[in-house]
Formats: C-alpha cells, structure tokens, sequence
C-alpha cells in the first residue's frame, strides 16, 4: 500500500508545487508593474525554487539599484559642500531631507490656520444667526498662501487637464490618419511643423488667446490653470497621435477585410477591429505624451509665474533664501517622482487593457 500511496503523495505535491509557480509567475506581472518586482525572487524562494538562481535574481533587481542609489547619495553627501554659489554652498542629502520636513510643517500648520479661520467664521455667523442677524451672515474662503503640497496639486490636476484633453484630439485624429492615406497625407506636414515647437513658444499665444475668450473664470477652472492646460495639451498630443497612426496602419489587413466582408459599420469597425490591435501602441503614445506634458507643464509653470510647483521653483530662486537651493532640490527630487509614479500609472493601465506587458 505504501509502494503506491509514496508515488501517489509525490505527484500531488509537486501539482501543488506547479500550481504555486504558476500563481507567482501571475502576481509577478502586476508586481512588476507597481515597483515590487523584487518580491518575486523572495516569493520563489519561500517556495522552494532553487535559492542560488534566486539569490541572483534578487541581487540583480533590488541589491544593484540600492546600491546604485547609495552610491549617488554618497558623491552627493562628498561633492555638494565644494561647490560653492551665490546662495551658499550646495545642500546635501540631510538638509534636503530637512527642508522636505520643514516643507510638510509648513503644509500642516497652513492646514491648521485654515481650520481656526473657519471654526471662527462658523461660530460669528451661528451668533449672528442666533441674534436674528441672518442678513449679516457671510461665508468667506480662506485666502492663506498656498503651501508645497497644493501646489503640487495644483501641478497634478493641470496636467491631467491637459493631458485629457491632448488623448481626446489625438487619438480620433490618428486612428483617422491610420485608416485613411488621405487624412494622413494632409495632416502630416502640420504634425511634423508643429511637433517641434517649444513650449516657451506656444505660451505667449495662448495666454493672449484665453485672456481674449475666456472673460468670465469660473472658480474651480481659473485662467491661469488653462492657459497651462492648453500648453501642455498642445506639446504633449503629438506622441499619441503618431503612435495611435502607426498602430492602426499596421494592423492585420485581414481583419479589416473581415469587417468589409461582415459588412460592419465604421464605428464597429474601430471598436471591435483596430483599437484593440492598435492599444499596445496607442498606450505606448499615452505613456510618452504624459511624460512630457509633465516636463512641459514645469516650465509653463515657470514661465508664466501661474500656480505649481514650476511656480514654486522660480519664487524660491528668487527668493535667495539660505534655504532656497534645498527647496529647489526637494522640488526637482519632487518632479522626477511624480513623473516616474505616472509612468507607472500608464504602465499599469496598458498591462490592464492589453496583452502587452513590455516597457
């Protein structure tokens, strides 16, 4: 009974062994998307896989970049205080890092104004309530400065304004330009004209052209918010509209003679042939367009003195504050951040809606 039971309990446990693998291998690609993908060699060898092959695994994608990163926080820690500017001595690591907690105490204690102010507000008007002054009762926003942190809100909602409405142009117009030589012959010259174009360029024409057509600001969408927005959409469509053009175009043409042939309509055509061919691509186009509509948007920003963290930036340059280079670097430290963590939005949204999984 043994002789048959040992082979038997040996199968089942390396099925149990195969379908733990197989589990891994799975949460490997949605790790891999959020950063964690050095869990994966740890998870394997909780498993039981072979430790030295892991091990090396492991090495390669967490020891190597910590390393890497080490070694860049050392030269800076050496090489920051040798070099000497207008404003003093370039900041290390640690009083970067304490800039960025003064930062923060400073969001924190703007939160706290803003809540006595309105505590007070309340408490006048329930009085004059109470005195059968209803009239006389007024509501009043806070109008305290702006702290680091909603300026980088202020950055985050521009951009994704921009960065909207630049996918809302730019994918109709190159699934357009795919399908169709004609639309691609006559819109090509332009892309290729206006493609180049700087920022810098674009921002004096669209602040006259909102201050000419945009009279009346609403609150929650000010002037200065879509002058920035349009920037960015007008630098940041150009690499999803080409990448969308180039994946259409490139396309199975037998699934576009299956769709003549099933006599479908062009709406169906799009929907149920080319976009979900053409994705891989058109998220590719998404990624690079959002990558530099963030980089436009900083320098808009800047330009144009209009709130965020470009904003930020110059005023602190400005300023010539001892501590303004520190903050000037938690900002770019900031920037790079950000921008790497809407990356990894993009990538985590194309590993979700399509098959592709390559960077």
């Amino acid at each position: 009974m043994s002789v048959v039971s040992d082979p038997l309990l040996a199968s089942a446990a390396a099925g149990r062994r195969e379908r733990l693998f197989a589990r891994i291998t799975r949460a490997a690609v949605y790790l891999d998307v959020v950063g964690l993908g050095w869990l994966v060699p740890l998870l394997r060898i909780a498993a039981g896989d072979n430790l030295r092959h892991q091990l090396g695994e492991l090495r390669q994608v967490l020891l190597v970049p910590l390393v890497g990163i080490a070694a860049f926080l050392l030269l800076w820690a050496v090489l920051a205080p040798q070099v000497k500017t207008s404003l003093g001595a370039i900041p290390g690591p640690v009083q970067v890092w304490e800039q960025a907690g003064n930062l923060y105490d400073d969001h924190v204690a703007e939160r706290t104004k803003e809540a006595a102010f309105d505590a007070r507000q309340r408490a006048r008007n329930q009085k004059l309530e109470a005195e059968g002054k209803a009239d006389q009762v007024k509501w009043r926003g806070y109008t305290g400065k702006p702290t680091y942190l909603d300026q980088i809100l202020t950055s985050l909602k521009t951009v994704a304004l921009g960065f909207v409405v630049a996918t809302l142009i730019a994918v109709p117009l190159g699934i357009m330009c795919g399908l169709s030589r004609s639309v691609n012959g006559a819109l090509n010259p332009l892309i290729q004209i206006f493609k180049p174009v700087s920022p810098l360029a674009w921002l004096p024409i669209v602040t006259m052209v909102v201050s000419a057509l945009y009279l009346d600001p609403m609150d929650w969408l000010p002037k200065s918010l879509v002058i920035s927005a349009i920037t960015v959409t007008l630098c940041s469509l150009w690499p999803t509209l080409i990448n969308t053009a180039l994946g259409v175009a490139s396309i199975d043409k037998d699934l576009v003679n299956v769709g003549k042939v099933l006599q479908l309509s062009t709406a169906t055509t799009v929907r149920k042939l080319v976009l979900p061919s053409a994705l891989p691509l058109i998220f590719t186009g998404l990624r690079l367009s959002l990558g530099v509509g963030w980089m436009v948007l900083i320098a808009a920003e800047m330009l144009a003195q209009n709130p965020g963290l470009g904003k930020f930036v110059w005023d602190e340059f400005q300023n010539g504050s001892s501590s303004s280079l520190a903050k000037i670097i938690v900002a770019v430290l900031t920037i790079g951040i950000i921008g790497f963590l809407l990356d990894r939005l993009m990538f985590a949204l194309q590993a979700a809606f399509t098959h592709g999984m390559k960077r």
